[in-house]
């Protein structure tokens, strides 16, 4: 498996990893500049060189994930007889520099009903890197030709018919952000009793008034669900700053608060050379 393919596969199991790569060779390395290894939880693809050089690369790596680590560091070897070399000696005589690059698992969000604020809202979130879940009943609101905007979306989209969603929220990743909007209050309710009940969203968000929520609050509890779990949904959604009641302003409101959420635990950190 190449570089490329590797990590692709550790996006597609939600698996972060690190792509590193030997940016500056000065003297003599046993791969030239542009070599790339990619490196998982408990895997690795591709080499830098094998040796001394790789296996300090790989521990830097696995140091950098088990830390929960973000951003890009630069590593510099000397491959001579007198260099620190904790995994055996390496006498090509050069100096390597590479580049570790953390590739965190992405962000994932869920749209439960695409009227005007879901379709505004999907424009806005597919500009940006994320695993992109749209959901509806309505077969004309389920499909990319409703939203011919997304056709050329960083995001990674998943449209998803589903006259009941409840089976397809079952099958979304751990950790996902959903973003509860359907044309139908009843359905707005179960979709929130089906989410409560999985137990490992990383956020629920219900649009809608104030005097909506205490409805379908009411009916939660009736179902079973106290109040420190309804507590666990978001409602009105969207950050209070952002002006207007159209729907492309509560759209933007609402991408402002989750990008937030989404990012706040971020660091970026870059290393000289």
């Amino acid at each position: 498996m190449n570089w490329v393919h590797a990590v692709q596969a550790l996006r597609e199991r939600r698996e972060p990893g690190v792509l590193v790569t030997l940016v500056a060779v000065r003297g003599h390395a046993p791969r030239r500049p542009g070599a790339k290894l990619v490196v998982g939880p408990d895997r690795q693809w591709g080499s830098i060189g094998g040796g001394n050089l790789e296996a300090v690369a790989v521990r830097r790596a696995r140091e950098l994930l088990a830390g929960g680590g973000h951003g890009v560091e630069t590593l510099s070897q000397d491959l001579t007889e007198h260099a620190d070399s904790p995994f055996g000696r390496q006498c090509c005589g050069g100096t390597t520099t590479v580049l570790l690059e953390v590739l965190p698992v992405v962000g994932c969000v869920a749209i439960v009903g695409m009227g005007h604020v879901g379709r505004e809202l999907a424009r806005i979130l597919s500009r940006h890197d994320l695993e992109l879940h749209l959901i509806d009943g309505r077969a004309e609101f389920a499909s990319a030709a409703g939203v011919p905007a997304l056709d050329d979306a960083v995001a990674r989209v998943h449209w998803h018919e589903a006259p009941w969603p409840e089976p397809v929220l079952a099958e979304l990743p751990t950790g996902t952000h959903l973003l509860v909007m359907t044309h139908d209050h009843g359905e707005d309710a179960a979709v929130c009793d089906a989410a409560l009940r999985r137990g490992d969203f990383a956020s629920i968000g219900l649009i809608g008034s104030r005097a909506k929520w205490r409805r379908i609050e009411r009916a939660l509890q009736e179902w079973g669900h106290g109040p420190e779990t309804t507590a666990r949904i978001t409602t009105p959604i969207g950050d209070p700053t952002v002006p207007g009641k159209e729907p492309a302003a509560i759209a933007l409101a609402v991408a402002v608060d989750l990008i937030r959420r989404i990012t706040a635990d971020l660091t970026i950190v870059e290393v000289s050379p």
